[in-house]
């Protein structure tokens, strides 16, 4: 760096703190949010565009049907047929998911529905 100049800059800031100028910006008191981490450093520029426009990542939209899914499965009485409809959604989401991800597995509530109606159906 140029010599003299963080100071000058230091001095700077501290002038516009003194005048108060830091004092109403937008998003004091709340946390950063580094939303870009996940994201490799080459697709950072893309993904952002595709959020501003109001898209998303396949694999971020289907993250998000899974949790409305999951959360509709919570409040699914035990006994109610509606369940059952719910859980075969989340599983075909899950599965869309791992098929996205390459095969990665994404939850182990595949594996564990799948092993309980098997048992179910050789019982």
């Amino acid at each position: 760096m140029i010599p003299g100049f963080e100071a000058l800059v230091e001095e700077r800031i501290k002038k516009a703190q003194k005048d108060g100028e830091f004092d109403n910006l937008e998003g004091t008191c709340k946390p950063l949010k580094f939303e870009d981490l996940n994201v490799p450093e080459e697709l950072r520029l893309a993904h952002k565009i595709l959020k501003n426009s109001g898209f998303l990542p396949p694999e971020v939209e289907l993250k998000k049907k899974i949790t409305k899914t999951e959360q509709l499965l919570e409040t699914a009485g035990i006994d109610s047929p509606e369940r059952l409809k719910i859980q075969k959604k989340l599983n075909y989401l899950l599965i869309k998911l791992n098929t996205v991800r390459g095969d990665r597995p994404c939850s182990p509530m595949v594996s564990d529905v799948y092993r309980d109606n098997i048992i179910k159906k050789m019982s």
